[in-house]
């Protein structure tokens, strides 16, 4: 992006960056890796690792320096459970134990299944601003591009095993060896009794068949590195800097632990780390499983979200603290804090030194192009909505409410994202008082001669320019004295005004609604019951 931050801004990527400076040296280019396993559906929870890796990524590239930012796709990986939320479930068993790359595609749209899910994540990270150099982990090992780490860790089996002991209860067999293998007759990886010769053949026993294979290291497309000792692999053949974790894997004798004191066995020291929590979906419960299927996307969150607000959301948080992204009436919230925050790195609302810094920040590492010279237009989300339900969800005619206010073609962007927002929104899960229909006829209504009273002075007070057209205030006020005049309370009022609007009980702020629906239309509702 070329912003650079100020020597005093304390965001915890500007902080992760100096700190890989400090401990890995003053280098021009930092390697920063991430991964995952493409076992179903990449979900929104493993979105925050990309997204943390990026953000220092934009730390790091403030301060001047190149980096290389490392996606790995271990889709060498065995496929292990067939996810619930997948078509083809029969088909998809056949291929259970054999490698994820070597799973057909249940879809019928992609070379496997691997690629499926591979494709599909890539994209909508570019979406985010995320660019990535992605690894596909079956091409290196079945190309024999590990061949000679393989083979090192072979040879280290008891300095491994050694390692590894440190935090089992069950400590390992003499006899094992950090190896997998997929069976060359059986394709699966269920086997047993590995040996090795001490230079480069592996002989194994197939367990569901007692089928005896051998293959040699150097010549094979068979064997991989099992997962605790990949990982510290990676990182020495990659030079990785820095990589980030789960707190599942960041827990005292987890795989990071076992990495740490791994990785000096390929000649190179751990990255830099950093814990990151989980994020969860309000209203969805609990951690996001791929096999479970209780799934949310990236897509399904840049629904609902513009893409700026997703990496805003994310800046926005310590990577160590949990939360969770609101598909409620909470969504009203976050774009109000947005814009808020929005406005503070524009200067355009009140804040201390501190605060507005951090602002900028923060909102800086939200953008996905270079921070706009102007700040975008800001349409209130919870305005938008009455103004989309007011013409039933009509583009063209919402946009001709804010007519003045676009300016530019990232005013238009801005509309044009929201506006697709909010109706999806309001079409799946806005809650049910939220969402009305403007009335193009008055229901029938029983007046009393105070209500009928009211109405008329209403109607004429709306059809008359003045003050109190002008704003919400205005017109809230006049309302009121309109209502003491006819000798009434609020509520013999209110109900009955939104019964005529909308067919409610109740609804948006009155005033402003009224304003919103304009107030010729109102009247026009109004005279219908006088």
């Amino acid at each position: 992006m070329g912003q650079t931050p100020s020597t005093e801004m304390h965001h915890w990527a500007d902080m992760t960056a100096d700190r890989i400076i400090k401990q890995k040296g003053d280098k021009d280019l930092y390697v920063l890796a991430s991964g995952i396993t493409p076992s179903g559906v990449v979900h929104f929870g493993n979105f925050r690792e990309v997204i943390t890796v990026d953000l220092v990524a934009r730390g790091l590239r403030a301060r001047g320096k190149k980096v290389r930012f490392l996606f790995s796709w271990d889709d060498y990986d065995t496929f292990r459970k067939v996810p619930a939320n997948l078509p083809k479930q029969d088909m998809l068993k056949e291929y259970l134990f054999q490698p994820i790359v070597d799973t057909p595609d249940p879809h019928g749209e992609a070379e496997s299944y691997a690629a499926y899910h591979e494709k599909s994540f890539e994209a909508q990270l570019k979406k985010v601003g995320v660019a990535v150099e992605p690894l596909y982990q079956a091409q290196k090992y079945r190309s024999g591009e590990y061949k000679d780490q393989m083979l090192h860790a072979l040879k280290n089996a008891p300095r491994i095993r050694e390692i590894l002991n440190k935090h089992r209860t069950e400590p390992l067999p003499e006899s094992w060896l950090p190896i997998s293998i997929y069976c060359e007759k059986h394709k699966t990886d269920e086997v047993e009794n590995i040996r090795f010769d001490g230079v480069s053949k592996l002989k194994y026993t197939h367990s569901a068949t007692g089928y005896e294979g051998e293959i040699d290291l150097m010549t094979t497309s068979k064997a991989k590195l099992p997962w605790r000792i990949d990982w510290p692999m990676r990182w020495a053949y990659e030079k990785v800097d820095f990589e980030p974790g789960g707190k599942d894997h960041s827990s005292q004798g987890g795989s990071y632990t076992t990495a740490k004191e791994i990785v000096e066995i390929f000649d190179w020291k751990s990255p830099v780390y950093l814990q990151y929590d989980f994020v969860s979906i309000k209203g969805a419960g609990g951690k996001m499983s791929s096999s479970k299927g209780n799934l949310i996307t990236v897509n399904d969150v840049l629904d609902i979200y513009e893409p700026e607000m997703v990496r805003w959301i994310f800046a926005s948080y310590k990577t160590n603290i949990d939360f969770s992204i609101s598909f409620d009436l909470d969504v009203i919230k976050t774009y109000e804090d947005f814009d808020r925050n929005e406005r503070l790195a524009y200067g355009l609302e009140e804040g201390n030194e501190k605060k507005i810094a951090v602002a900028k920040r923060v909102y800086e590492l939200s953008q996905i192009d270079a921070m706009p010279e102007a700040m975008p237009f800001q349409p209130s989300f919870r305005h938008l909505c009455n103004i989309l339900q007011i013409h039933r969800g009509d583009l063209s005619q919402a946009r001709a409410a804010y007519q003045a206010e676009i300016k530019n073609p990232r005013d238009e962007r801005r509309f044009a994202e929201r506006s697709e927002r909010a109706l999806f929104w309001l079409n799946n899960y806005a809650p049910e008082e939220f969402k009305f229909e403007l009335n193009e006829k008055a229901p029938s209504q029983t007046l009393t001669a105070a209500q009928a009273k009211f109405l008329a002075s209403l109607s004429q007070t709306l059809k008359t320019s003045g003050a109190h057209l002008e704003s919400d205030k205005g017109l809230h006020e006049k309302m009121y004295e309109l209502i003491h005049a006819a000798e009434l309370e609020p509520n013999d009022v209110f109900p009955l005004l939104y019964q005529i609007l909308i067919s409610k009980e109740k609804g948006p702020k009155l005033a402003g609604f009224i304003l919103t629906i304009g107030a010729k239309k109102t009247a026009e509702l109004v005279d219908q019951l006088l």
